[in-house]
């Protein structure tokens, strides 16, 4: 039952940002029930530590009988839906559902920006983070990234900046969570299996704007429609990016004649030929637009963004070249786990293109890929979940080799028979990879694992 003057609160989920989130409110002097599903390794070092904090742990299942004692509120793991019992439970009973970026938000001390978007987002935030370090600005990089909020929310300073990239997931059990610099770099359909359709799914990325103000700033991608049609909600001064002009009247990041330029206060600066920029494909250079734009807003300039676009060659798992074997250029985009994302990687290469996906099925569309799978793909092998609507699919494209496998092992030597001198063999699954791995990251490492063994 809710009690907000109860010490007691519930962490679900024993993942990284479950046990960072638990360890953060067992040293603010919380009550602490730990709640997950499956049993932990007895020998788990991060239990035996949580347990030495005065941590409680109901391991097993998510039992209604946790919720008849009075609670707090109950700390989330982003990936469990709301429509499980248990949560859906709690939300009747009024008791508030928090993602642990709400609460590390609490204690940090640092200047967040915080960063969204249905692809790009790692690439940006990481890319964020260099520019920052580049500028000697001293900054955290956390978040969905990798590294949780809460274990680090308590390392941070005033005016350290704690650059965050964040999920819907994550923004959903938001409720004063309150970056100085909010960006959303682009919106397609995705996660629909999750939020139950493209508005609420929309919605939940736009919290992400809730409690933005006139002293802080909110970054939008230009370029997409959906984002300016409702840029008029936007409580704080928006600082846009694009890859063409910009109106007059609009500050922010563009580029013209081939030049990436920022206008600021009344000024215009160029900052550095597009042609420089390091990173290939179209979508990367959206990215690199956003990531100058924040990284502007927070106190870069011309030479760390410059130092920092001209040299960076991307994130592993996101168009990761792997190796050249047999004149076939072998690459990871693993992170691909939508359509949109398999879209931008397919475009990326003139090169014909043996395209391996295929995983975990959330009932996207696949048609945003008709006319690039037409035009690039050669061979498509498949495998996952979602195999036998993309052999469909691809027929449909009529694509001129479609292989159906039954993993990924599978997959990479039957694309690596099936290419020839000049072509790409490119691992972007447009799908999750929850069906037979843990994560994309280890989808990408297996790739990589199985193409050094070819």
């Amino acid at each position: 039952m809710f009690d907000k003057t109860t010490n007691t609160v519930i962490v679900m989920g024993l993942a990284r940002s479950g046990l960072a989130a638990a360890r953060l409110l067992c040293q603010r002097g919380y009550d602490v029930i730990v709640n997950d599903q499956k049993q932990p390794d007895p020998n788990n070092a991060e239990v035996s530590s949580l347990k030495d904090l005065g941590a409680r742990f109901v391991f097993g299942g998510h039992p209604l009988e946790l919720l008849e004692q009075p609670i707090k509120f109950i700390v989330k793991n982003p990936g469990i839906p709301y429509r499980v019992p248990f949560v859906a439970a709690a939300m009747e009973q009024g008791i508030p559902i928090y993602t642990e970026i709400e609460v590390a938000s609490w204690y940090a001390q640092g200047q967040i920006t915080a960063i969204t978007g249905s692809n790009g987002k790692t690439t940006t935030t990481t890319l964020v983070g260099e520019i920052l370090a580049a500028a000697e600005l001293n900054p955290l990089v956390a978040g969905n990234i990798g590294t949780a909020f809460s274990a680090v929310a308590d390392e941070t300073v005033p005016s350290q900046p704690v650059v965050l990239e964040v999920s819907s997931f994550q923004l959903l059990g938001t409720e004063r969570f309150h970056p100085h610099v909010a960006a959303i770099l682009n919106l397609f359909p995705a996660h629909l299996d999750y939020h139950g359709d493209f508005d609420a799914y929309f919605d939940a990325k736009w919290k992400i704007f809730a409690n933005l103000d006139q002293g802080d700033y909110a970054v939008l991608n230009f370029n997409d429609d959906r984002l300016r049609k409702r840029a008029g909600e936007v409580q704080a001064p928006i600082f846009w990016f694009s890859t063409g002009p910009l109106p007059d009247s609009l500050e922010g990041v563009y580029v013209e004649r081939d030049v990436i330029m920022v206008r600021m206060s009344g000024n215009s600066i160029p900052v550095m030929p597009v042609s420089d920029v390091a990173l290939p494909g179209s979508h990367n250079l959206q990215n690199a637009l956003a990531a100058t734009a924040v990284a502007w807003l927070v106190g870069a300039r011309e030479s760390a963004v410059r130092q920092v676009l001209t040299s960076f060659r991307g994130v592993e798992h996101r168009l990761e070249f792997v190796e050249t074997k047999g004149g076939v250029l072998y690459y990871n985009d693993s992170k691909s786990t939508n359509p949109t994302a398999a879209l931008q990687a397919l475009r990326s290469f003139s090169q014909p293109i043996v395209w391996i996906a295929g995983g975990l099925d959330r009932r996207d569309d696949y048609s945003v890929l008709d006319d690039v799978v037409k035009a690039r793909v050669k061979t498509a092998v498949l495998y996952g979940q979602t195999a036998a609507d993309l052999v469909e699919f691809c027929r449909g494209c009529d694509v001129e080799q479609v292989v159906r496998v039954d993993n990924l092992d599978d997959a990479v030597r039957t694309a690596a028979n099936a290419a020839v001198e000049g072509d790409v063999v490119l691992l972007s699954p447009a799908c999750a990879s929850w069906d037979m791995f843990t994560s994309f990251e280890e989808r990408g490492r297996m790739f990589k694992e199985v193409v050094h063994r070819l």
